[in-house]
């Protein structure tokens, strides 16, 4: 008798199927045939291929979670262990930011590292909207940089693909606009360097806009 299919069968084969398909690739039929079942038989789990994608997110957000620890003291480290947690984890699945990015998450089990993370901003002076307000464009920003890397370098552990390659990039401009031209070296090389800088810049910002000042000292 043939086992039953369940919605973590379905999800687990959909992440692992990511890294050969893409996400254009990765269809209902497609994991149905992994599975070894006619593809009316996801549709008893999931309506369509958004709603998979949802549990799909929600799943990379449990995994990430399990192996992300408590969340550290402070606000700035807790943003940084959140932001590169989350690029990190992304990374690991082709197309990994696109499937994450719009996504209705299926269940509340982030809430929980969620209120975690907004009260090391309020601990330290944060008013709730700022917090929150500081967490959305840390999380824009690393939702965003990944979709860009992963356009240039699409598979985990891969480097960028040739037409990326700052040398033929810069031939294919021409030399009546160089700024354009030498771009590519800072555009589509050093992720990591790059990432953490505008990390750096993004931290810098929210101290300089939404962390109050202190009180001043008494006259």
């Amino acid at each position: 008798m043939a086992q039953k299919l369940d919605r973590a069968q379905v999800v687990d084969t959909a992440l692992r199927l990511l890294n050969e398909t893409g996400l254009d690739g990765l269809t209902l039929r497609r994991i149905a045939t992994e599975l070894d079942v006619k593809a009316p038989a996801l549709y008893w789990h999931f309506a369509n291929k958004q709603a998979l994608l949802d549990e799909m997110a929600t799943e990379m957000l449990r995994r990430m979670g399990a192996g992300a620890g408590s969340v550290p003291d402070g606000w700035r480290t807790a943003l940084t262990a959140t932001c590169r947690t989350l690029r990190t984890s992304l990374l690991g699945y082709r197309d990994g930011a696109k499937v994450f990015s719009g996504t209705r998450l299926t269940d509340l089990g982030h809430s929980e590292g969620q209120n975690a993370l907004l009260a090391a901003f309020t601990e330290q002076g944060f008013a709730l909207p700022d917090a929150v307000q500081a967490f959305f464009t840390a999380y824009a920003y690393t939702i965003g940089f990944v979709i860009e890397e992963q356009a240039v370098a699409p598979l985990p552990g891969e480097g960028p693909a040739p037409e990326y390659d700052p040398e033929q990039r810069a031939g294919r401009i021409g030399a009546d606009r160089p700024l354009a031209a030498a771009a590519g070296a800072s555009l589509f090389t050093d992720y990591e360097q790059r990432f953490e800088r505008g990390l750096a810049i993004l931290l810098a910002g929210i101290e300089a806009v939404l962390l109050p000042a202190p009180p001043a000292p008494p006259a």
